[in-house]
């Protein structure tokens, strides 16, 4: 054990006086090293920061709510004209699973009502998105308030003209004026606001992005707009799974429900869809797979370069040290010492470049998420597979130099 230490003390010392007695042959052997770990853990750490990003926005539909909608989410384009003519998600299909159902926790119903001129006093907001929502819409998604509250349940079920608003609706129509309580005209129809939504987080894909939404109770939303109409494409039945229910389970029950409801023969074919977040995380596994990727392939093109460069290296260092490899196995010293001395020292090497390469990328990321204002991070796994990867590399680059070494003949070695 102690001769070990011995030899990883004496590699390390080694390395550093290769690395500072010829600074330019050494930096620019380790070059390809580092620019490989750049561009093999800059693409992971950014393809992880858009994954994140983009999967916790999608993690706001819940991973346990099923969606009854017209269309599919994986639907084909062809397909458009037959969705178009399915009838779109109603009141009461809401009503009649929130009845019947079994293995729900919590049933809900919105219906989009388009976009809306709000006003208050002289100022107004263009293309804000009103919702007609039911009771249970707040609970079902954790509706984030800034302030205020949701609609208590005399407001819902009288339909009152009680309205919640969003984030940047609110700061653009109030100012620093304090929002609830006051009234907003939508269409000369005053509502009192009671209640303002959190500003949405920097999510590159929205999916709940509540800044620019207008909520009203759907019992007043009934008399805004004809919800029976057949053109109605923006109506949604979520249904969230009790606990200890499969997704699956819940999803046969609600397509018995409905069928029955909606009174389909069973040659009939489901006029409906049932959505779920796992739809779109296979497509996203498959994208974010295709990025890591092409990530890993131009890095591995750079740590090749990089790898012969240290091995270069390795070989000047074997035979610049000829003489004293010599003497040390004359001394006793047994193969695998020598073997690991320089073997550890192509390791300490790529380390070297590899930590180049990690600050490299840390700086770069930094820069991006201060220029696009889209925080991107290097995480922990990211650091460790950098190093694993320089480590490898040097094993690999190593390996031939000092198993070379560790062969000598002493006499000849000492001869030379």
């Amino acid at each position: 054990m102690i001769t070990l230490i011995k030899v990883i003390v004496e590699s390390v010392r080694q390395a550093l006086q290769e690395l500072f007695g010829n600074k330019l042959r050494t930096f620019l052997s380790l070059l390809g090293i580092t620019i490989g770990i750049f561009c093999i853990i800059g693409v992971q750490a950014a393809v992880d920061s858009l994954e994140d990003n983009v999967r916790g926005s999608f993690e706001k539909l819940g991973s346990d709510i099923v969606y009854v909608n017209r269309y599919s989410w994986m639907s084909d384009p062809s397909n458009w004209w037959k969705y178009r003519k399915r009838p779109a998600p109603t009141f009461g299909d809401y009503e009649v699973v929130k009845t019947k159902i079994k293995n729900a926790d919590l049933v809900a119903f919105h219906v989009d009502l388009g976009d809306r001129t709000v006003k208050y006093k002289s100022n107004s907001i263009e293309r804000a998105e009103l919702t007609g929502v039911s009771y249970e819409y707040s609970e079902m998604f954790n509706l984030p308030f800034e302030k205020g509250r949701y609609f208590s349940s005399s407001e819902y079920f009288y339909g009152a003209n009680k309205i919640i608003i969003g984030y940047q609706v609110a700061e653009e129509l109030f100012g620093t004026i304090e929002p609830i309580g006051k009234k907003i005209k939508i269409r000369g129809k005053s509502y009192d606001v009671i209640g303002v939504i959190e500003k949405a987080g920097d999510d590159l894909i929205n999916i709940k992005d509540y800044d620019d939404a207008l909520f009203v109770p759907y019992e007043h939303a009934k008399t805004l707009a004809n919800l029976k109409a057949k053109n109605f494409w923006g109506s949604t039945v979520s249904i969230k799974a009790a606990e200890g229910i499969d997704i699956e389970d819940l999803k046969d029950e609600a397509t018995g429900i409905l069928r029955a409801y909606r009174k389909l023969k069973p040659k009939e074919e489901t006029n409906f869809s049932l959505n779920e977040l796992t739809m779109l995380s296979s497509v996203l596994d498959s994208f974010f797979g295709v990025l890591n990727m092409a990530g890993l392939f131009i890095g591995i093109f750079a740590i090749i370069v990089g790898m012969f460069s240290v091995a270069n290296i390795m070989f000047v260092s074997v035979k610049e040290r000829t003489n004293i490899i010599g003497i040390k196995k004359a001394l006793g010293a047994k193969r695998y010492i020598i073997l690991l001395e320089f073997l550890i020292e192509s390791i300490i090497l790529c380390i070297l470049g590899g930590i180049m390469g990690l600050i490299l990328v840390y700086g770069i990321i930094n820069i991006l998420s201060a220029a696009i204002g889209f925080e991107m991070v290097l995480s922990n796994n990211n650091i460790f597979l950098g190093v694993i990867i320089s480590v490898v590399v040097g094993i690999i680059s190593g390996v031939i130099p000092a198993w070379q070494a560790a062969r000598m003949d002493p006499v000849v070695a000492i001869r030379k």
